[in-house]
């Protein structure tokens, strides 16, 4: 795409924590491009760095935690001129960044609500803020979010408490709490976590439903390759602080090239065979807190090469959208072929 289309671009992004007086380096040297109204997927384990790195684009790091290296420019301002949100230091700078241009959905909703007030009271005072408008403008703006969010009689659900509410119904009023601040980037981390497997199908519809309607580019954070397979336009793949595949939704799933995606593949509960142990990748990730050299995925990966242990891979492209860190891509490496699992996929789809 071109950089006309590009809304955030991350370059090098490295993020450390302080953690009594030993570094954490959290976020490894991230080069990233969102473009506009896309929905980006990023997937990984937990730990692997999927929520700090879209923290920094909200400044909403811990007092511990800081940008060390790189730069992250956003190009959605209304006037059209980028913002280095990496040179942010000030709460008052950031708090013209957050709502309005970037805003985000919490995987709990219930820590997102406050439990004193209505769930209208919440959505106006978000209405209020990010948009200018007052008394019965703004109230009649907030019960038209909670019609859009697919609340029925939304008049009579504004004036009750989040505790009257739903998992997937309080899901439903962050989302339009979000809405209202009228972001350009809506991040939305682990939405689906806490609900049942119907209920996610109908909150992954929703945000694609808001996408078109309020013109948003989604970020999705998810830890289930399952989960995005029918949401997302590409993928990300995070592991130990840095992003080890990305493309297209199709090119990800269907012709993945990093060991780490075909284990997280493999690792979908829709692909297992009943009466069979589910796959599960063996070890764990490294440790932050020490210099990792070479390939981080390499002490967990069967079919590392010997130089996934010395040095770190750089990006190999399998097309002009997709590329992957991984030396199994070097015109030099052995042919290893991906597990069944991929072939199964290639053939029955999701």
């Amino acid at each position: 795409m071109e950089n006309k289309d590009v809304i955030l671009r991350a370059q090098n992004v490295n993020v450390k924590f302080d953690l009594r007086g030993k570094m954490l380096h959290a976020i490894r040297g991230i080069d990233l491009e969102i473009y506009k109204g896309e929905v980006l997927a990023i997937v990984g384990e937990s730990g692997s760095g999927k929520s700090v790195f879209t923290k920094t684009f909200m400044g909403l790091l811990d007092a511990n935690g800081k940008i060390t290296d790189g730069t992250i420019d956003y190009f959605g301002k209304d006037d059209g001129t980028p913002l280095r949100l990496s040179d942010l230091k000030k709460e008052k700078d950031w708090l013209k960044v957050r709502g309005h241009e970037v805003a985000m959905i919490m995987q709990d909703p219930m820590t997102s609500l406050n439990p004193l007030k209505t769930v209208g009271d919440q959505i106006y005072e978000a209405v209020v803020l990010h948009q200018g408008l007052r008394g019965k403008e703004a109230k009649a703006k907030a019960v038209e979010y909670l019609r859009d969010v697919g609340i029925q009689e939304p008049e009579r659900r504004y004036k009750q408490y989040p505790h009257e509410f739903s998992g997937g119904m309080r899901q439903r009023v962050v989302i339009a709490i979000a809405l209202a601040c009228s972001p350009k980037i809506l991040i939305c981390d682990e939405p689906t976590t806490a609900l049942d497997v119907t209920i996610q199908a109908q909150i992954l519809n929703l945000l694609k439903e808001m996408r078109v309607k309020y013109n948003l580019t989604i970020v999705l954070i998810t830890h289930d390759l399952g989960v995005v397979a029918n949401v997302a336009d590409r993928v990300a793949v995070m592991y130990a602080g840095d992003i080890v595949e990305i493309g297209t939704a199709e090119e990800v799933y269907y012709d993945p090239r990093h060991p780490y995606t075909w284990a997280l593949l493999s690792s979908m509960p829709q692909v297992g065979v009943k009466g069979e142990d589910l796959f599960n990748i063996h070890g764990t990730p490294p440790n932050l807190f020490q210099p990792i050299q070479g390939d981080a995925f390499a002490p967990r990966n069967p079919n590392a090469l010997k130089i996934d242990f010395v040095k770190r891979p750089p990006y190999f492209e399998a097309s002009p959208t997709h590329k992957a860190k991984t030396w199994l891509m070097d015109p030099r490496a052995p042919k290893v072929d991906p597990p069944a699992v991929v072939e199964k996929l290639r053939k029955g789809g999701l």
